[in-house]
C-alpha cells in the first residue's frame, strides 16, 4: 500500500534525521540503566479504536538499532483495530525497544488519527460520486508519512508539492491580473519548459468558473467557499469539461451535502493539519 512517492531511500532518511534529532550522542536514560545484551519482548497496545497506519516502519526503525530483532505484525494498514488489541509484538535487545519506541509511536499515532480520519468521512460520502482529497497543509518533513496516511484511509493525495500539478489561487489571479492571463501564461511556460502539468483554476463565484472555461486548457476547477446551491450550478456549467473540486471549511456536518452538489472531489485540509493522533502505547512483556 506504499504510493510511489514513499521510497526505501526518503524513509531511510527520515528515520536518520528523525533519531538525530531523538537520540543526539545518546539515549543516556537508556544507556545507563539497561545492560547492553539484555533482551526481552514487548507490544504495541491500542488504547483507542481505529484505523492502523504506519505497521511499516515498525522494523524500519527497530532493524536500524537491532538488525535481529524479531518483528510480529498482527494486523494490516487499512484494518480497523480496537481499543485493547495487540497489534505488533518484537522481541530483541532492550536498549533498541526503548530507544526507538517514542519515533515509532510519535509516527504510528499521527498516521493512524489521519487514516482513521479520512476513513470516517468517507463513509459521510459514501453512494457519491465524489473523492476526498488531502492538501499541502502538512507538517514540515512529514508530508510523506501524512499523505500515505490518507491513502491508507481511503482518501486520494492531491499535489505532492508544488512541482507536480500547477495550482492557480487566487493570489496567483490576483497577482497576474486575472484567470484568462494567468491560464494563458502558464501554458507558454509549460510548452516552454517541456513539462506536461496539469493545471487547476480556483474561482470564488460562478463568474470567474467561466472565466477558468472560457481560458481554455484548465483540467480542474475549484470551487472555494462556494454555497451549495452555486457549487451545483457551476457543476452544470461546467459539465465535465473540467473535473470539479470543492474546498473551502468543509466539516464532517457540511462534507455530505458539498457532495450531493455533484463534484468530482472534496479536499479537506482539516486531514492533516488539525487531526487527534489515535492512542497507541508500547509496553514491556
Amino acid at each position: 500500500m506504499r504510493p510511489p512517492y514513499v521510497t526505501s531511500e526518503l524513509l531511510n532518511d527520515f528515520i536518520d534525521r528523525a533519531f538525530q534529532e531523538d537520540l543526539g550522542d545518546g539515549d543516556h536514560s537508556t544507556l545507563a540503566s539497561i545492560p547492553a545484551d539484555a533482551e526481552k519482548s514487548a507490544y504495541l497496545l491500542m488504547k483507542e479504536s481505529g484505523v492502523i497506519a504506519g505497521m511499516d516502519l515498525a522494523p524500519l526503525i527497530f532493524h536500524k538499532l537491532d538488525p535481529n530483532m524479531t518483528i510480529e505484525p498482527l494486523v494490516k494498514d487499512g484494518e480497523e483495530v480496537k481499543k485493547g488489541n495487540i497489534i505488533l509484538r518484537l522481541k530483541g535487545k532492550v536498549r533498541a525497544i526503548l530507544s526507538g519506541e517514542r519515533l515509532l509511536l510519535n509516527c504510528m499515532q499521527r498516521m493512524s488519527g489521519i487514516a482513521t480520519k479520512t476513513a470516517y468521512l468517507n463513509t459521510l460520502i459514501k453512494g457519491t460520486s465524489a473523492r476526498l482529497l488531502d492538501t499541502r497543509k502538512t507538517t514540515p518533513n512529514m508530508r510523506m508519512l501524512e499523505k500515505w496516511a490518507v491513502i491508507i484511509g481511503g482518501g486520494v493525495n492531491h499535489r505532492y508539492g508544488l512541482y507536480d500539478m500547477v495550482m492557480l489561487k487566487d493570489n496567483h489571479v490576483d497577482f497576474a491580473g486575472g484567470i484568462e492571463k494567468a491560464v494563458h501564461s502558464t501554458q507558454e511556460y509549460l510548452k516552454a519548459k517541456g513539462l506536461k502539468l496539469k493545471i487547476e483554476v480556483e474561482t470564488r463565484n460562478l463568474d470567474e468558473v467561466k472565466q477558468a472555461l472560457d481560458a481554455g486548457g484548465v483540467d480542474r476547477i475549484m470551487l472555494d467557499n462556494m454555497s451549495n446551491e452555486d457549487m451545483r450550478a457551476a457543476v452544470e456549467l461546467i459539465a465535465k469539461r473540467s473535473e470539479t473540486e470543492a474546498s473551502g471549511g468543509i466539516t464532517e456536518k457540511t462534507i455530505r451535502s458539498v457532495a450531493e452538489t455533484g463534484v468530482d472531489y472534496i479536499s479537506v485540509g482539516a486531514l492533516t493539519h488539525s487531526i487527534k493522533s489515535l492512542d497507541i502505547s508500547l509496553k514491556a512483556e
